[in-house]
């Protein structure tokens, strides 16, 4: 067995260099852990195995959220690993994230034996069951013992982990909790008894128990509405894989149908791609003249209100590869189990003027917007995400954040190629955006940036800690505050001070200042040619482009897009 000594001095270290040995037969590649010491069977056997990367961060929170970032970039499993008591807590908040957003997050937890369960031991509590429904699968793996089945009992379960983390169980991709129960020795020190038995797996290195998941081809009752369509919408949204997203790219292209995607969905691109979707959508005279036979809607819908508004009046169908529920505004006329990547080998015929419609009009509003944009050099926070996204090269990723940066790149992000966009989208939260930005920079070859807000970096700081640090250019829109609310029905209050207090929240962080104590690099841009310049060169450590706006100004600025919008429709 790889991995340095296979001699194990006593059960828990058998247990342990098993554990990290079928993972790697799984294909597990990154680990990440939060130091402690009941843990530490297990930490020894990742940083020992030549075929793991190991991440350590001091932080829990930080480190669970690395590891979405780089489960989401990888569509592989990846542990992370903590001690007992409130360590284990911290890791809630990924978790409900890697829930909604079917990520492959392994959550291993050491905790104390059953006999200093219940009974004050130090560190100690009821972690069974800790995250509740939020996980695919809870087990509190009993604690290691020296028996001539212990192997095949240890290999069996991490095969199951796996089959259940990627959805080849046959429900949704998503998080697993294996809680460990671990007795001391904690080292690989002998303790009288030891481990006479084999820690052989498979030959070849093959997994114990190998799994898979099978696609789901489209029912008849799709490919039939399908073909009954010649005037037809494709919406995609969060959650789409790679395979799904390029397939509804094709299938939209192949039907001569407007696709309006969300960036984060990464199937804004092709020759039927729209922006400027929620000026349409809004517009009665528009809406009223352009009725689809059919909407196929893939991915979870969050960013527009005119998107919701008009699917809740318009014949439309959810297609998703595990049948989730995904109808919000519970109109849907059908929900079908269905990988988008098979709607390949469904025949369709389009309008062929259907699209070139959409696509003009959408062309108007976009120059609108546009024209607005440009009326100055000075950036403003919607011009940032525009300029972000159509500047950065070729086989690059870009991370937003939650709240208004991943909504101002809905509204002005233009269809490309060679752009991968991905956003914590699943329960929409601020938090962990810099771990799991930094999670995704580790595990893609390219250069990564990040869109962020100031609330968003601040909230997850702890992000910005070492040890290594990735490549990753952090562009930070800085407005001192929380920018959306001033957008929002709670911006009419007459009382300023209240609305400041509870919903602006100005901070006063100098960022410059904040990036020296991280040791980390800063540069603070005015123009949009300073935001090229500071994106032209890929990124090398990490570094805060800093982008200083004004709340009130950036609340006025989205009244003129959305009046220009309105106005190059009438």
């Amino acid at each position: 067995m790889p991995g340095g000594d296979t001699t194990a001095r006593n059960a828990g270290h058998a247990f342990a260099l098993v554990v990290v040995d079928e993972l790697v037969r799984h294909g597990v590649t990154d680990a990440v852990l939060a130091p402690g010491s009941r843990s530490t069977p297990i930490a020894l056997a990742l940083a020992d195995h030549p075929s793991i990367r190991l991440h350590v961060r001091i932080d829990e929170r930080s480190a669970a959220f690395l590891a979405l970032g780089l489960a989401r970039t990888t569509s592989r499993p990846v542990p992370v690993l903590c001690t007992s008591g409130t360590a284990a807590a911290h890791f809630h908040a990924a978790v409900l994230e890697a829930d909604q957003s079917r990520v492959p997050l392994l959550l291993l937890t050491a905790d104390r034996p059953p006999e200093l369960r219940g009974v004050g031991a130090n560190q100690t509590i009821d972690q069974t069951g800790l995250y509740g429904t939020a996980v695919r699968w809870s087990c509190d793996v009993g604690v290691p013992e020296s028996r001539p089945d212990s192997v095949r009992h240890w290999r069996s379960l991490v095969s199951r982990a796996v089959a259940v983390l990627t959805g080849a169980s046959g429900g949704p991709a998503g998080p697993v909790h294996l809680n460990l129960a671990l007795r001391e020795p904690l080292t690989p020190a002998d303790d009288g008894v030891g481990f006479p038995h084999s820690l052989a797996g498979r030959a070849g290195g093959s997994p114990w128990t190998a799994s898979a998941r099978i696609a789901a081809p489209p029912p008849p009752e799709l490919v039939q509405r399908i073909a009954a369509a010649d005037r037809g919408v494709v919406v995609a949204g969060d959650g789409l894989s790679s395979a799904d997203a390029e397939a509804l790219v094709a299938f939209a292209d192949r039907a001569g149908w407007p696709l309006i995607a969300e960036p984060h969905s990464n199937a804004r691109r092709g020759p039927g791609a729209l922006r400027g979707s929620d000026a349409l959508l809004a517009n009665e005279r528009f809406v009223s003249t352009h009725v689809p036979e059919l909407v196929i809607v893939s991915g979870r819908l969050g960013l527009s209100r005119a998107l919701s508004t008009w699917l809740a009046a318009t014949p439309h169908v959810v297609v998703d590869r595990d049948g989730s529920w995904w109808d919000p505004t519970r109109t849907s006329a059908a929900v079908f189990r269905c990988d988008a990547e098979t709607l390949a080998a469904v025949a369709v015929v389009g309008d062929p003027h259907w699209r070139s419609e959409w696509l003009a009009a959408a062309g108007s509003v976009t120059s609108a917007i546009d024209g607005v944009l440009d009326e100055t050099n000075t950036l403003t926070e919607p011009r940032v995400a525009r300029d972000v996204a159509a500047l950065l090269p070729s086989g690059a990723t870009l991370v937003v954040a939650s709240s208004m940066p991943i909504r101002d790149l809905d509204l002005t992000m233009a269809p490309r190629e060679g752009l991968r966009v991905i956003a914590n989208r699943g329960v929409s939260g601020i938090d962990g955006f810099v771990s799991t930005a930094t999670g995704v920079a580790l595990a893609h070859d390219g250069p990564t940036y990040a869109l962020t807000g100031d609330l968003s970096l601040l909230h997850d700081v702890n992000g910005l800690l070492g040890p290594a640090h990735a490549d990753i250019t952090f562009v930070v829109v800085n407005n001192d505050g929380g920018g959306i609310f001033s957008l929002l029905p709670q911006s009419g209050s007459d009382d300023d001070t209240t609305f400041e207090r509870l919903f602006g929240t100005p901070h006063g962080v100098d960022l410059a200042r904040l990036a020296a104590a991280y040791d980390v690099g800063h540069c603070h841009v005015r123009t949009a040619s300073e935001l090229a310049t500071a994106l032209a060169a890929p990124p090398r450590g990490v570094r805060l482009v800093e982008v200083r706006t004004d709340r009130r100004e950036n609340a006025a600025l989205h009244d003129r897009l959305r009046a220009a919008g309105a106005a190059a429709l009438a």
